[in-house]
């Protein structure tokens, strides 16, 4: 089965969440994201400067299969 691996990547779903905000607001919001067991603070990109310099922005990519549960670790 060669393709068993490609297969489960073409079923997955991927939604690209995206915060943008002062440097502390954007740490505050990734924080409370982490509080409420929605993702680990180390599954968001390091913040970087947005194109207004007194923002920053932060990304984070949730993967999961086309049927809604979570991809195994294998095929992250």
């Amino acid at each position: 089965r060669p393709n068993d691996d490609s297969a489960a990547v073409c079923e997955q779903e991927v939604v690209l969440l995206t915060v943008v905000g002062s440097p502390k607001g954007v740490r505050e919001t990734i924080l409370t994201l982490y509080r409420l067991g929605f993702a680990e603070v180390g599954d968001w990109s390091p913040p970087q400067r947005a194109a207004n310099p007194k923002q920053a922005i932060s990304v984070l990519i949730r993967r999961s299969r086309a049927n809604g549960t979570p991809p195994r670790e294998s095929e992250r």
